[in-house]
């Protein structure tokens, strides 16, 4: 029978700052991970939300409509092209990855000399997917030109990190959330985010190639999610067969190894019927795979419930997770949170 091995954090955690996050993640559940994240704290506390704020400082892009729609200190609303101005000739003002990356990476950094975070332990950037970001944040008729410039840009700031960080340190996630709601033909407001005609092959191939930036000294993982606004997803999946089409195709067209893989699970999915598509997962046996079946409501019991489950299914061990980053769940929670975790799984 397959063992429950290890913890993953997602990314974002709800404290207020990144030594927090990461010594209190060290002494709960050292052992049991592999990598810690810095929470995502600051202006990254609603994942992608801060950066149409970040473009509107580029020359050439700014926000659509005349009235902010506000979050804490963000302003949600999209951006455009301005008139007259060629996608192809922007020059984007910094996205805000990288120096949060260099910054939170000296804390980590700081906390493994005094012997807080065990030595083995790597520094986890959680990046969105360029597509995530062009297919919520920029007006629709842009986004195929607009694309490529972000994703110079973002990828620009991953070499940013990957040269200031010693690469046996670090560990690159991607997360891919909006895929999911193009896949799935569903969004929060009821629009097409998509501006290919083959979402599959579209999807598949652009997550394929942010992985292979990712140079093979480095890890690198994928988070797959179904979104979380207020803790609700845009839609929920009948079942895990969309994420393993998807997980597999990532897979096959990628030119170098995923280091781990990291699926999310309903709370209310304790049934055969979810994890049935999960026997045709086509992983290597050196992808470490997560299941973020861990939900704050029903903790380490609930966990076990959905476990035995997906043990019927698949056939490897796995490790555990949430179902997404907590960085927005109610105060107090990620303590008990970690202590979950730490019930259901062995350490490495």
């Amino acid at each position: 029978m397959s063992q429950v091995q290890g913890v993953h954090l997602v990314g974002s955690i709800n404290f207020d700052d990144a030594e927090t996050t990461m010594r209190t993640a060290a002494s709960a559940l050292g052992a049991h991970l592999k990598r810690i994240p810095d929470g995502e704290v600051g202006e990254r506390f609603h994942w992608i939300a801060f950066q149409p704020g970040r473009l509107s400082q580029s020359e050439g892009i700014e926000p659509v409509g005349d009235t902010p729609i506000p979050l804490r200190m963000l302003d949600l609303r999209p951006v455009r092209v301005a008139e007259g101005v060629d996608p192809a000739t922007l020059e984007l003002a910094p996205l805000g990855y990288a120096a949060a990356a260099l910054e939170s990476w000296e804390t980590f950094a700081a906390l493994k000399r005094e012997g807080a975070i065990p030595a083995t332990t790597r520094f986890q950037v959680s990046l969105p997917t360029p597509l995530g970001v062009v297919g919520s944040f920029v007006r629709a008729e842009d986004r195929p030109a607009f694309e490529p410039v972000y994703e110079a840009a973002l990828a620009a700031e991953l070499d940013e990190i990957l040269a200031a960080i010693p690469h046996d340190e670090l560990a690159i996630q991607w997360d891919a959330a909006l895929e999911f709601a193009i896949l799935e033909h569903t969004s929060y407001a009821g629009t097409r985010y998509e501006w290919f005609d083959d979402v599959w092959a579209g999807t598949s191939a652009r997550l394929a190639r942010q992985i292979d930036r990712v140079p093979t000294d480095v890890e690198v993982g994928v988070h797959l999610c179904y979104g979380d606004v207020a803790e609700h997803h845009f839609t929920e999946p009948s079942d895990a067969a969309n994420l393993t089409r998807f997980s597999n195709l990532v897979v096959a067209a990628a030119e170098r190894p995923l280091t781990w893989l990291h699926l999310p699970v309903l709370i209310e999915r304790d049934d055969a019927a979810y994890y049935a598509p999960l026997e045709q997962l086509a992983l290597s046996d050196s992808t470490e795979l997560y299941l973020g079946l861990v939900h704050r409501e029903d903790g380490a019991a609930g966990a076990e419930r959905r476990i035995a489950v997906a043990r019927e299914y698949v056939d490897r061990d796995f490790g555990v997770a949430t179902e997404c980053g907590f960085g927005r769940a109610p105060e107090g929670v990620t303590v008990p949170l970690f202590e979950a975790h730490r019930a259901v799984a062995s350490a490495w």
